[in-house]
């Protein structure tokens, strides 16, 4: 065997486990992309980059709209206790509580839970 054919071999052993082996197509030839998206596949680590840049995008106009929330809350809180009334309005607090919980179930009572605290504070 000559030295040419021994470093190709040892390249493509190294490359296929042993125990699983896969078609050279269907590897992530892109270490990085694999390493940052876990996926074993270029396809795989394609569709999840697009997914996650999705998702990112979701969270800043979900962080946009919490502030936003948050600013209302505020000029609700200041009139409220303005007009001589009590800073939280306990019955309204449990009909946001029930919207989330009947739209997101339990985790959405969380949800609402934590909205309610960024926008009103611990009481």
């Amino acid at each position: 065997m000559t030295t040419t054919a021994t470093a190709t071999t040892a390249m493509t052993t190294a490359a296929a486990p042993a125990s699983a082996p896969t078609p050279a197509s269907a590897v992530a030839t892109d270490a990085g992309t694999a390493d940052r998206t876990g996926a074993r596949t270029d396809e795989a680590a394609h569709v999840i980059s697009g997914a996650r840049e999705r998702i990112d995008t979701l969270d800043d106009r979900i962080i946009g709209l919490v502030q936003e929330r948050m600013a209302v809350s505020a000029v609700v809180q200041e009139a409220r206790i303005g007009s001589g009334g009590r800073r939280l309005n306990l019955s309204r607090e449990m009909e946001i509580l029930g919207r989330y919980r009947d739209a997101l179930g339990k985790p959405g009572t969380s949800l609402a839970m934590t909205l309610l605290e960024l926008c009103r504070g611990k009481i």
